[in-house]
């Protein structure tokens, strides 16, 4: 609930079909504010939907967000970002979020989609049903419009946040608000109606481009492609074919979709590369590289901010293990603890009490058993399929100057269990939220 007109006629029917209906009285209810920080006014607005929230019985829950900004980036798409990812954080399983999207909302978003130069997907605009985190979104005013719930409103009395920043015409949607769709109402004064009908039709197509694209990528993954992509899925399929399943597979991860220019630079210069190559394309929601004939998607949290470079684990304090404490190493990485576990592989007596998480150690040399050949770290984190723009970012757990063991690739022979040790005395490294280090097999 944002606190405008929208939203608050929403809420409010909501309310009064509560009262009205046994059915839905039964069902709970409650309301999330996001509160984007971007505005002075913005404590007071989440204040006034805390009031609104306890006037009508609805429990209101406030979230911050942090919206970024700096050159390049988009102050609304990034708001609308933060947003999302909010509603998903929020949603229980098996919860439904309704917004207020409405007629008009769904019109000014086609002719948004449609000056981006936009496909079926994004011109098919907002559908009534998508999944949200744990749950759904719903928008069960698409067919109403802007002027039904501001009279809604009206007839109930019922409080609202004006936010001044809507007459900015700076923004896109604002301009279209206030100068666009005014002209295109007064020629057609069906227009949103008309838009709707298309949107509904165009979501059709998407539905039906959807289908085509599991398809084809089921060819390399019968179950559906994974966070790796087999180019050879590829193989065979028209250009259009082509992009239709990138697509699918990039929003399958969950990334923002890069523009027409870069898909194309995946389609064609990952695949094009020399076989030795580790090639890559980066737009602003993250990157894709190619490795053994497979692409991967980086997102931008995740993804290291150049081609060789090394994100660092935090070290300095060392990790006291010990005390079962877990070592996190930074965002987007995960954190390590070590475990019990009666067939873990690690020797508890050989540890101090103490350990410290580095990256990147040249020269770096270990035997896998005792009395065997000591082999390099680079070596054998290629031979274990670690991913090349991930092995100068590989957590190395070492106890002083010797290396303990290495997450999901080795257990240093120094440091591990007897084939007759006891269970009690064994310890299994975890890397709990790890990202994805290793090569699809």
């Amino acid at each position: 609930m944002s606190g405008g007109p929208d939203s608050v006629a929403l809420l409010g029917a909501l309310v009064a079909l509560r009262r009205s209906s046994a059915r839905w009285r039964a069902l709970p209810l409650r309301a999330l504010h996001i509160d984007h920080q971007l505005q002075p006014a913005s404590a007071a607005w989440a204040r006034q939907c805390r009031r609104l929230g306890r006037a009508l019985g609805v429990p209101v829950t406030v979230r911050r967000v942090e919206v970024r900004r700096g050159k390049g980036l988009s102050l609304e798409a990034e708001a609308r970002r933060a947003r999302r990812a909010a509603f998903a954080a929020a949603l229980r399983p098996g919860e439904a979020l309704l917004t207020a999207h409405h007629l008009d909302d769904q019109l000014e978003t086609m002719l948004l989609m449609l000056m981006r130069g936009a496909g079926v997907d994004g011109l098919a605009a907002m559908p009534s049903v998508m999944p949200c985190g744990a749950g759904w979104m719903l928008r069960p005013l698409l067919g109403s419009t802007r002027a039904e719930l501001e009279a809604f409103v009206a007839r109930r009395r019922l409080p609202v946040v004006i936010d001044e920043t809507n007459r900015d015409e700076r923004f896109d949607r604002n301009y279209l608000r206030r100068q666009v769709t005014p002209s295109l109402r007064a020629r057609w004064p069906a227009a949103a109606a008309v838009a709707a009908r298309s949107a509904l039709r165009l979501g059709e197509a998407r539905a039906l481009l959807a289908d085509l694209a599991q398809t084809d990528l089921a060819r390399g993954d019968p179950a559906g492609a994974g966070a790796a992509l087999d180019l050879a899925v590829l193989e065979g399929l028209s250009a259009a074919r082509q992009r239709n399943a990138l697509r699918a597979w990039l929003r399958g991860q969950g990334a923002s979709m890069p523009d027409a220019v870069h898909l194309e630079r995946i389609r064609v210069e990952l695949r094009a590369a020399r076989a030795d190559a580790q090639p890559v394309v980066r737009w602003g929601g993250g990157e894709v590289r190619r490795f053994r004939g497979r692409l991967y998607l980086l997102s931008t949290d995740t993804a290291p901010h150049a081609v060789g470079a090394v994100d660092r684990v935090p070290a300095s304090h060392g990790w006291d293990w010990a005390r079962r404490r877990a070592h996190p190493l930074g965002p987007g990485r995960g954190r390590l603890r070590l475990v019990p576990d009666p067939s873990g592989p690690i020797a508890r007596a050989a540890l101090p009490s103490r350990l410290t998480v580095r990256t990147r150690l040249p020269g770096a040399r270990v035997a896998l058993r005792e009395g065997g050949p000591r082999r390099g770290l680079g070596e054998l984190m290629r031979a274990a399929g670690v991913l090349p723009w991930e092995r100068d970012r590989l957590p190395v757990v070492c106890a002083g100057d010797r290396i303990v063991a290495v997450p999901g690739v080795l257990v240093s022979a120094a440091f591990a269990a007897p084939s007759d040790a006891s269970g009690a005395g064994r310890l299994r490294l975890i890397w709990e939220d790890a990202p994805a280090v290793l090569a699809a097999r």
